[in-house]
């Protein structure tokens, strides 16, 4: 069963409950936190992402994730990640931790339980494939991503076989997507 995004509906209610808890921090600390976009792009397995861009900051929701367990989204994943912008504009990226205490104070504020990561089945969401290329040396093979893959063909880098310590090398015609 193949999930489908939230309706043009749905994302305006995603938008109205982010800009409500960045209101409510706001009210709670005494200062106006500017308005950030939000967007419906982010895939995957994660359900949220606050991003920071030359300078620009922003929000991204995953519109499969939310179609598929919309509640939880709107009762957890909005909240921590606004919790994420408004403890860098608060303490600034560089001087805290991602879910450090600072970011869990904000948490508390919005009354939800401060948890790292959500814990999503996938079925039916779209996820990303990844190429993988076989290497192998005497006594065993590795799957590398196509990153590493690249790093070897530029003579960037080499890998060794963590058992007998001989260079890997290419598996001709072996590609696998993952």
């Amino acid at each position: 069963m193949k999930i489908e995004p939230i309706s043009e509906q749905q994302q305006q209610q995603v938008i109205d409950l982010t800009m409500s808890f960045i209101q409510r921090a706001g009210r709670f600390y005494e200062r106006q936190f500017k308005i950030i976009p939000v967007l419906f792009d982010l895939s995957g397995r994660a359900s949220g992402m606050y991003c920071i861009k030359a300078r620009k900051k922003y929000i991204r929701y995953n519109p499969y994730l939310f179609a598929k367990y919309y509640d939880d989204s709107l009762s957890d994943t909005i909240p921590h990640e606004v919790a994420h912008y408004i403890s860098d504009e608060l303490y600034g990226l560089k001087n805290i931790k991602p879910h450090g205490q600072q970011w869990k104070s904000v948490m508390q504020l919005f009354g939800v339980t401060a948890k790292a990561t959500g814990n999503y089945d996938l079925t039916g969401i779209p996820t990303r494939q990844h190429k993988r290329i076989n290497y192998h040396c005497a006594c065993d093979t590795y799957l590398f991503t196509t990153k590493r893959h690249n790093q070897v063909v530029r003579g960037q880098s080499n890998y060794a076989c963590r058992k007998c310590g001989e260079i890997l090398m290419l598996t001709p015609n072996t590609e696998q997507i993952i």
